[in-house]
């Protein structure tokens, strides 16, 4: 009754609205919502995750009991009593399929036959609660060797180094921005222990809804998130030793990728929530195999208290002796960004959504995912391409010496002749481009490592996509050189002179290829970005490169 697949078959005999599923791999369970706002979005949530959530029932029986019949307002309060930071932020947004979940393992573990279990019930006696703490301790000890020798599928060395490591998935609803993201993770680690999925919130307005914040009611303590755990969790991989003053990170090849997922991330002004992160992001430093980054969380936040780190310390996972460096150098310098951090936002554009301001888009690497990872409906059963695996970005600047092994441009002069055209055009304008640009686009060359013209010519085109064209939008008068001629216009000459082997051909895909792992050729994306975001300006009066 307490193996695996006793749970993954009782699941899948239940046949309500809400889904709950063991996965694959064993170790997490996938939720899915009603699908009735729009697509149906799943959600994985670890074994130990409910592990926790059922003892923190159990401790508030009192106030659970009462309520075994399902009302969103009221779990949504209840949610609060809940002190895993993954199951305490999902329960906030997915309340319904969080709490159908908790109610199927339970009737999984009390034997209820599954035709009989509903959406909208929920055994919350304590009697139930301790038994199924029984079953899903039983169940947890069957993955408990899997989680001690995870291993590492593709080590980052032979994945694709990003030039970012804060990338935004633009795209309509639907297309598979939030698997791909998991996808990546899976494609380091099975048990996707280096996956995090974190829904926004619209009443996001400030970072304390991510990184967590200080709460003096009753006992004082630190009130983790589930992001700020994840990137402890990031750093637990990458730490090869610790001290109140220093850390040393692992070799690049040793450390996993970690990959959040923000989902829908523009619900909420990015600007708002997300200034603690990009506030540090550009302090990122790798040199001479080391790494050093401000603190996201400074020390100074939590050591007001010494119950307040105590406790913290506990939240975070760091108790173990293991980690008693990892935990000095937190309390002296305070919580950095971890180098093999991936943060991914999907971004939806429509009435419910906010826009991005130029200083979001320069700090990120935007994907414009129907141009770079288009739907081929003819080829939904037997694909014929696929996505090469993304490692986290190892790059911070580029020196001469980094581009000596380019055969395309090793010296980088082409491509610093191709920016400062580009950047001709955009000269007076809001969307003139400064240092950065030039340094994430040496960046890329370095990266995707062009062998000839025509795969430069690419790196340049997608560089185009993600980091140019993001920033331009706006009606005829804004978009208007001195000359009256559009800047879309010139914009496209200049990338047609640059960009000659490529723009009436094809180019190889960076980010995809054949299944027999030959380069899969593509059209130019700018060419064709540009001219649908001119013939929007014709048609409406107004452009923008967003979908």
């Amino acid at each position: 009754m307490t193996s695996p697949e006793g749970l993954a078959s009782y699941l899948k005999s239940i046949t309500t609205t809400f889904k709950a599923e063991l996965g694959a791999n064993g170790g997490y369970i996938t939720l899915a919502n009603s699908g009735q706002r729009g697509e149906v979005k799943t959600f994985q949530v670890s074994l130990d995750s409910f592990l926790v959530t059922f003892e923190d029932i159990l401790k508030n029986t009192e106030i659970f009991a009462p309520n075994s019949f399902y009302e969103e307002k009221k779990w949504r309060l209840l949610g609060e009593q809940f002190s895993d930071p993954t199951m305490r932020s999902l329960i906030g947004v997915q309340t319904k399929p969080v709490f159908t979940a908790l109610g199927k393992i339970i009737s999984w573990a009390t034997q209820i036959p599954s035709h009989l279990v509903k959406d909208e019930n929920a055994q919350l006696d304590a009697t139930s609660i301790k038994i199924t703490l029984s079953a899903l301790k039983s169940l947890i000890a069957f993955y408990a060797p899997k989680k001690i020798n995870s291993v590492v599928k593709v080590i980052a060395g032979v994945a694709l180094s990003l030039p970012k490591p804060f990338i935004l998935l633009a795209g309509i609803s639907g297309t598979g921005k939030t698997r791909f993201v998991r996808e990546q993770a899976r494609a380091h680690r099975d048990d996707l222990s280096n996956y995090c999925l974190i829904p926004v919130r619209p009443d996001w307005h400030e970072p304390s809804d991510l990184f967590g914040y200080v709460s003096r009611l009753s006992t004082p303590r630190y009130v983790v998130t589930a992001l700020l755990c994840f990137i402890v969790s990031a750093w637990k991989d990458a730490f090869q030793s610790a001290s109140a003053a220093t850390i040393e990170i692992k070799q690049i090849g040793e450390m996993t990728p970690f990959w959040c997922c923000l989902d829908e991330m523009n619900l909420a002004p990015v600007e708002q929530y997300f200034a603690d992160y990009l506030a540090v992001l550009e302090s990122r430093e790798w040199l001479d195999g080391g790494y050093s980054c401000l603190p996201l969380l400074k020390a100074d936040t939590f050591k007001t208290d010494p119950g307040i780190t105590t406790q913290l310390r506990e939240d975070l996972a760091l108790s173990d002796a293991t980690y008693d460096g990892l935990w000095a150098y937190f309390s002296t310098v305070g919580i950095p960004l971890p180098p093999n951090l991936v943060i991914a936002g999907t971004v939806n554009m429509d009435e419910t959504t906010h826009g991005f301001s130029r200083k979001v888009i320069d700090r990120a690497f935007t994907i414009d995912f129907g141009a770079f990872f288009p739907n081929d409906f003819s080829h939904y059963f037997k694909p014929i391409t696929s996505n090469k695996t993304l490692g986290f970005s190892t790059l911070s600047s580029v020196t001469i010496d980094d581009l000596a092994g380019l055969k395309a441009d090793s010296n980088g002069t082409k491509t610093i002749a191709f920016l400062g055209a580009v950047n001709e055009v955009l000269k007076n304008t809001p969307f003139e481009l400064a240092f950065r640009a030039l340094n994430e686009l040496l960046i890329a060359l370095v990266c995707f490592e062009p062998k000839n013209d025509g795969e430069l010519q690419a790196v340049w085109d997608d560089f185009l996509m993600s980091k140019v064209l993001p920033r331009i939008d706006g009606d005829e008068n804004k978009l208007k050189l001195d000359d009256n001629v559009s800047l879309l216009t010139r914009l496209g000459a200049v990338a047609e002179k640059y960009l000659p082997i490529i723009w009436d051909t094809t180019r190889p895909d960076l980010l995809r290829e054949n299944l027999d792992k030959s380069d899969l050729m593509i059209i130019c994306r700018s060419k064709q970005k540009l001219a649908w975001m001119h013939q929007r300006l014709l048609a409406n009066g107004f452009t923008s490169f967003w979908p």
